[in-house]
């Protein structure tokens, strides 16, 4: 079916049911009854057209942000569709596709600071798209379905790929991954998982697999973090400049040169295109499943769009979706939206049969996943050195709605599981307070700040006794909230211990608002805070407000003076996966503001 004979409804119901692409509310839908396609067919032929005049009156102009991988390929199609004089309700289609950073616009919506100056976004994932809602205070999103998609694999120089017996043997992920770092002869190269898809899909999948063959699963993916992030590069196009582009001496020698990466099958596509020889890629495709870059159609803050921009928004997604488009997106590496492709695609990326590259993908990582792999890839390759500050005050054995149990309780559990996801060299120690808990003083430290696997007084690690020590922890009958002179006292110290190499925060926890009147104020205490924040030592505040009753604003405007944010949650429980989330937002901020 041609370009111009398709209906609007076309294309968004021939890409349905995408196998590893998490739901999502389609928002955009509810615009089909509005659009329908009038255009007529232009012959194209000699390239870009100018508009007719008629067509320049009625034109309606689209900005669209695309990840730089898929961006050539939709600014082929939209000068394709300019140059036919596509119409969306008789008005022509001028598209413009700008290529940004997916994790860079995630990061900008979510901020929310600014009006962004496009109407749809094309990020390589859609697990950009819980990055981008942030705390909800954001520039919403309205994501729809794929129009491409490329499996996260494993690409290797022939050398490397033959010793690991390429394309006969086949691996899991986790035996994959083992037996290129098992190789002195292989150095493996990936992406920051903090600002890549292609790293944070591979490395969960690497710990997916991992906790399948079971034993300490968390300790062998700590290890290949540790080991990726020693060869990490910024993005994705700085991973395939690391790679050997020939069989040398001098290429495969150099110790800044990597045998093996992990990317997109896309952009192994791309290399190979461009490289020679030896300097082509082989891939090895998981047999346990390979996650996809899924490429959601998005549209951003949809409630501004005119209805004229809305239905070119349509209108555009479906032309997406059309045959000559997904030909134009195959001819660029990508597999149609459904993660299926042609052998052709397949080999000129560097694969080959018995490879299963063609197996379904698998199972897409649910958000909470992703949290726990970011937050573990921060801690793990930075180290955390963490001050716990636990609210002690009376109001923490109110009753959790829905359980039998008290803040108290549900709060040491969360806290006792999020310590499963530190290393021994991590740094944690913890602080309790309320009004008059020691004195006139209205905090106290319980457990220094030290590392996890050091020897404790007494016998056992500091590990075993900072668990007891959350597990003993009790609300102070009577006890108000100190929470202002406890955040200064505490931010001093973890300032002035502050180490050099770690990832230094100080974690808050409260259930209520300050209602100490004898202690600073909250003016106070800004004042005081922002002459003790120091950019060449960062410690951020992650505070968390517990239950109904706590100020979340409050906390926020003093976490974010050190750079750090403030969270809420309903439920205490929910704790373990807010510090992970708090600690992979603030360690990304602290990278931000380094460049």
């Amino acid at each position: 079916m041609g370009r111009h004979s398709l209906p609007d409804s076309h294309a968004a119901e021939g890409r349905r049911g995408h196998p590893s692409t998490r739901r999502r509310t389609v928002a955009i839908a509810t615009l089909l009854v509005l659009a329908v396609a009038t255009g007529t067919a232009v012959a194209a032929k000699g390239g870009l057209l100018s508009f007719s005049e008629s067509c320049e009156d009625s034109a309606v102009r689209l900005s669209v942000v695309a990840s730089p991988d898929i961006a050539p390929a939709v600014r082929s199609i939209a000068e394709q569709a300019r140059a036919d004089e596509v119409k969306a309700d008789d008005h022509c289609l001028v598209v413009e596709v700008l290529a940004r950073d997916a994790h860079k616009v995630a990061e900008a919506l979510a901020a929310g600071d600014t009006e962004p100056d496009f109407q749809v976004w094309l990020p390589d994932s859609d697990l950009w798209l819980e990055r981008a809602k942030g705390l909800g205070e954001g520039i919403p999103v309205s994501p729809s379905d794929s129009v491409a998609s490329s499996p996260v694999a494993l690409a290797m120089v022939p050398s490397a790929s033959r010793a690991l017996g390429w394309p006969r043997k086949t691996y899991t992920w986790a035996e994959l991954v083992a037996g290129a770092l098992g190789s002195d002869r292989v150095r493996l190269g990936a992406a920051d998982p903090a600002r890549s898809a292609t790293g944070l899909l591979a490395l969960a999948g690497i710990g997916a697999s991992s906790a399948r063959q079971g034993g300490d699963s968390d300790t062998r993916v700590a290890q290949t973090a540790k080991v990726l992030a020693e060869r990490m590069s910024d993005g994705d196009t700085q991973v395939l400049e690391t790679l050997a582009r020939s069989t040398s001496g001098a290429e495969e020698g150099n110790p800044k040169r990597n045998q093996a990466a992990l990317i997109s099958e896309q952009a192994a596509f791309t290399h190979n295109a461009e490289a020679t020889g030896a300097g082509k890629l082989d891939l090895f495709y998981p047999e346990d499943g390979t996650p996809l870059l899924d490429y959601p159609y998005t549209l951003v803050n949809e409630a501004r769009l005119s209805t004229a921009e809305s239905r070119a928004a349509l209108r555009f997604m479906n032309l997406l979706g059309d045959r000559d488009a997904q030909a134009t997106f195959a001819e660029h590496g990508f597999r149609a939206g459904d993660g299926s492709a042609e052998d052709s695609l397949v080999a000129a990326a560097g694969g080959r049969k018995p490879q299963p590259y063609a197996e379904p993908a698998v199972e897409a990582p649910s958000d909470e996943e992703l949290r726990e792999t970011l937050g573990m890839w921060t801690i793990t390759v930075q180290s955390a050195r963490l001050t716990t500050v636990v609210d002690a005050s009376g109001s923490m054995a109110t009753l959790v709605p829905g359980r039998n149990q008290s803040r108290m309780n549900v709060t040491k559990e969360s806290l006792i599981q999020a310590l499963d996801q530190f290393t021994p060299d991590d740094e944690i120690g913890l602080w309790k307070f309320a009004t008059t808990l020691d004195g006139e003083q209205d905090y106290r430290r319980l457990m220094e700040t030290k590392r996890l696997g050091d020897p404790a007084a007494g016998g056992g690690t500091h590990r075993e006794k900072l668990t007891a020590a959350f597990a003993a922890l009790q609300p102070v009958p009577g006890g108000a909230t100190g929470l202002y002179d406890t955040t200064l006292a505490s931010y001093k110290e973890a300032r002035s211990t502050y180490v050099k190499g770690k990832f230094n925060a100080l974690v808050i926890l409260t259930d209520g608002s300050n209602q100490d009147t004898d202690g600073i104020s909250r003016s106070g205490l800004v004042t005081e805070l922002k002459k003790l924040v120091d950019p060449e030592r960062p410690v951020p505040v992650i505070a968390i407000a517990v239950g109904p009753d706590a100020d979340r604003d409050e906390v926020a405007e003093i976490a974010r003076i050190t750079g750090g944010d403030g969270y809420e949650v309903s439920d205490p429980a929910e704790i373990q996966a807010v510090i992970l989330q708090a600690i992979m937002a603030a360690g990304q901020n602290g990278r931000a503001a380094e460049e």
